[in-house]
């Protein structure tokens, strides 16, 4: 039997940085200008490029955000702004590295105990990753593909990947790393309220989007025994970019998930640069798998497992 110790459990906590209803008003008659061209400029970029653009009434929306900044303050009004634009996933990361956030989901993680699988079944824990620059984001890729040759043998029957407590950050290189595991060729979409999709997809060690490669493993691995049967482990803890990668497997054949309902942050954000230095994360479209089948809710897993039963459950599926 094959043991793996989780000595760490990855939170993501986020500096919150949103005034109260007792913030004093602005009284500078420049500063109040300032702040009105700033909401304008941040609501534009909001009313042209968010998901729920076609849905939010925005002349009601630029009346509350305005008045917000008027009787409390810029950050307050921006928390409103992302309330108001429904989508759970958007927020602003400042200079100071604080956060301005809307609504939350509450996605609590789990307590991982000791996973122990037979010597016939590989197993692989990806978890949620926001590397600083290129070369630690390739670096987390490689460490996967490597724990998959490690383990790789003749005898291997099937693979369980293990996404639980996955929180997210950077897709790309948790494609790239599972990429042996999850097969070359389109692995899930990205569809806009226009309905325009952009595929992303694994080939030759790259996570790709539409057709440019964003993570590249240098010396891509190929498993001994390809296509195998695959157990994907799920649980509430699983957002955002996790998501995007159990929806990656969703549609592969020879793979069945296991768990709990994933957070329910299927949804894709692109930046904007704000002119104070801070960045708009902004929900700009939904995730969809292989099969056009589009989410932008939790994931559901094939087979709902307790955390007592999840291991023996995928190890079950793969040997039967």
């Amino acid at each position: 039997m094959k043991k793996f110790n989780f000595l760490f459990i990855l939170v993501l906590s986020l500096s919150l940085s949103c005034s109260s209803d007792n913030d004093p008003q602005t009284e500078d008659p420049q500063n109040e200008r300032e702040a009105d061209t700033f909401i304008t400029a941040v609501i534009d970029i909001m009313e042209a490029n968010s998901i729920n653009r076609g849905t939010i009434d925005w002349e009601d929306f630029r009346d509350q955000v305005q008045a917000r900044v008027l009787l409390v303050s810029r950050d307050n009004a921006l928390q409103l702004a992302l309330r108001l634009l429904g989508d759970n996933h958007s927020f602003i990361s400042k200079e100071d590295g604080t956060y301005i956030l809307g609504n939350l989901l509450n996605c609590p993680s789990s307590n991982i105990a000791e996973v122990m699988v037979p010597d016939n079944i590989g197993y692989v824990k990806v978890g949620a990753f926001s590397g600083p620059d290129i070369p630690t984001t390739i670096a987390f890729a490689e460490n996967i593909q490597e724990e998959i040759r490690t383990q790789d043998s003749q005898e291997i029957k099937g693979w369980i990947v293990d996404l639980r407590n996955n929180t997210g950050g950077n897709m790309w290189p948790m494609l790239s790393g599972l990429g042996p595991i999850l097969g070359e060729g389109t692995a899930g979409f990205f569809v806009e309220p226009d309905d325009s999709r952009t595929g992303w997809s694994y080939a030759q060690g790259s996570a790709i989007i539409g057709e440019s490669p964003l993570v590249t493993v240098a010396e891509p691995y190929e498993l001994i025994n390809p296509n195998p049967k695959v157990a994907v482990l799920l649980n509430t803890a699983v957002a955002s970019s996790g998501e995007a990668i159990a929806i990656s497997f969703i549609g592969r054949s020879n793979t069945k998930s296991f768990g709990s309902a994933t957070c329910g942050l299927s949804t894709a954000n692109s930046g904007f640069n704000l002119s104070d230095g801070s960045t708009l994360f902004l929900t700009t479209a939904s995730m969809a798998d292989r099969n056009e089948n589009i989410y932008g809710v939790s994931i559901e897993p094939d087979m709902p497992s307790a955390d007592e039963d999840i291991i023996q459950n995928a190890v079950t599926y793969i040997n039967e």
